[in-house]
């Protein structure tokens, strides 16, 4: 089973940061999902109601994540950490995309908490998963386009395994190849926060919701915390 690991310079970095990892096995993603379809439903009719709005830039949730980007080197407004970008999806449209019943579960926690979320189908895992600052030398191909390689730039915050690079920007866009799909069975879902002080309860309540919503359709789930007092977990 693979570790997930985040590297002292990033917990130097960010000593606030705590990551939730719900993990999934024996998950069945073909199946009705009607509980992720309702929390969706109710999220959207709240937004239509003018009841609750995604959080923005302006959320301290947000701006958290923003000032984060830019320590790396990364313009937050040009390229947005995941939370805000769906956040702003949202607001827009007045609806989520709907992928399949795994994405479509972390995205309604997402929105509804203000948290990036994101996740790894474990079978396309190779090796152990490090939360580290990027050389330079890896690579990185885009979710949804398979023929595109980047290079993550020296000191951008990536999700690395031994093949290549997971996430960007820390969590701007997830990898194609590890992507999770309505056919992956064992996946590790992650929420993550920069003030642990401030939202660790919050992440708590959000990652026991996504387990709620995956539990009734996987053969086993469990909760696990990454941060800089558990700096490695085994999935």
């Amino acid at each position: 089973m693979p570790a997930f690991r985040i590297a002292p310079a990033v917990t130097d970095a960010f000593p606030g940061t705590l990551i939730a990892l719900v993990t999934a096995t024996g998950l069945r993603g073909r199946e009705p999902w009607p509980h992720t379809e309702a929390a969706l439903e109710e999220l959207e009719q709240r937004l239509a109601g003018g009841s609750w709005r995604p959080a923005d830039e302006t959320d301290p949730r947000i701006e958290a994540w923003h000032a984060a980007y830019r320590s790396f080197g990364t313009n937050p407004r040009r390229v947005r950490p995941s939370v805000d970008a769906l956040g702003r999806r949202m607001a827009k449209k007045g609806s989520l995309p709907r992928i399949n019943p795994a994405v479509d579960s972390y995205n309604s926690v997402s929105v509804r908490h203000g948290l990036p979320a994101g996740a790894f189908d474990l079978d396309r895992v190779t090796g152990d998963v490090d939360i580290r600052h990027a050389d330079g030398t890896e690579s990185f191909t885009p979710l949804g386009e398979p023929g595109t390689v980047e290079h993550p730039r020296p000191g951008e915050i990536v999700y690395a395994d031994t093949t290549g690079v997971l996430t960007r920007h820390w969590n701007h866009r997830d990898a194609h190849r590890t992507r999770v799909t309505e056919d992956s069975t064992r996946v590790a879902f992650l929420l993550e926060t920069l003030r642990a002080d401030r939202d660790g309860g919050l992440l708590k309540v959000a990652a026991e919701e996504l387990r709620s919503l995956l539990a009734p359709h996987a053969a086993q789930t469990a909760v696990h915390h990454l941060g800089p007092a558990q700096p490695r977990v085994t999935v």
